[in-house]
C-alpha cells in the first residue's frame, strides 16, 4: 500500500504518453497558426482603436498660429467658429518686449493642441489700435462660443525675463483654458507589450 511506485491507470498512461511524445507537424502548424491569428487579432484591435479615436476627435484641427490681417478677420475668427472651439488671440506689435517670445510659444502650443485655434494680430491692424497701447502688450484674449472667457494684458509680466512654451502652457492650464492633451498617435504602440481588450 505504501509503495513508492505509483501504479498508473490506463488514462494516466495515455495522458503521460501524449505529453512525452514529439509534436507532429500538424500540431506544430496549428500552434503557429494560433500565434499568427493572435497577431492578426491584435493588429485588427489596434486599427479599430485608431478608427474610434478619429471618430471621437470632434471638430476641426488647426495645428498652427494663424496671422490675422485686419479687424474683420479678427471678428470672423471668433464669431464664425464652433461653440466648442477655444480661440486664443495674441495681440502684439513688433519691437515690444515679450511679443516675439509669446508668438514662438504659441506656435509650439498650436502644434500640440490642435483643437484650439491660436491666432495673432498686430494691434495696429485690429481697428482699435488706440485701445492697445504699448503698455498693455502683449495681450492674450481667450474666446469660446463667441464669448470672451479671459483677457490678459501685459501677459509677459506673468513670466520670467526669458520664457518658453511650457511656461505659457502652465499659465493657461492654471486658468483651465487649454483642453486635455491629445492622445499620442496609436500607431506608435507596441502591440507585443500591450494587451488591448
Amino acid at each position: 500500500m505504501s509503495s513508492p511506485h505509483r501504479s498508473f491507470s490506463k488514462d494516466d498512461k495515455d495522458t503521460r504518453e501524449r505529453f512525452c511524445r514529439k509534436m507532429s507537424m500538424q500540431e506544430y502548424e496549428l500552434i503557429n497558426d494560433e500565434k499568427e491569428d493572435e497577431s492578426c487579432l491584435q493588429k485588427y484591435r489596434k486599427r479599430c482603436m485608431q478608427d474610434m479615436h478619429q471618430r471621437l476627435s470632434f471638430g476641426p484641427k488647426y495645428g498652427y498660429l494663424c496671422e490675422l490681417q485686419n479687424g474683420e478677420q479678427f471678428l470672423e475668427a471668433i464669431e464664425k467658429e464652433r461653440k466648442t472651439t477655444t480661440v486664443i488671440v495674441h495681440i502684439y506689435e513688433d519691437g515690444i518686449k515679450g511679443c516675439d517670445s509669446l508668438n514662438n510659444s504659441l506656435t509650439c502650443l498650436a502644434a500640440e493642441y490642435t483643437t484650439v485655434k491660436f491666432c495673432k494680430i498686430k494691434a495696429s491692424n485690429t481697428g482699435a489700435g488706440d485701445r492697445f497701447s504699448d503698455e498693455v502688450l502683449p495681450t492674450l484674449l481667450v474666446y469660446k462660443g463667441g464669448e470672451l472667457l479671459s483677457n490678459f494684458i501685459s501677459v509677459s509680466e506673468q513670466f520670467s525675463e526669458e520664457f518658453f512654451a511650457v511656461d505659457v502652457e502652465s499659465f493657461l492650464n492654471e486658468y483651465g483654458l487649454l483642453p486635455e492633451r491629445e492622445l499620442p498617435a496609436l500607431g506608435n504602440v507596441n502591440t507585443d507589450e500591450q494587451d488591448v481588450e
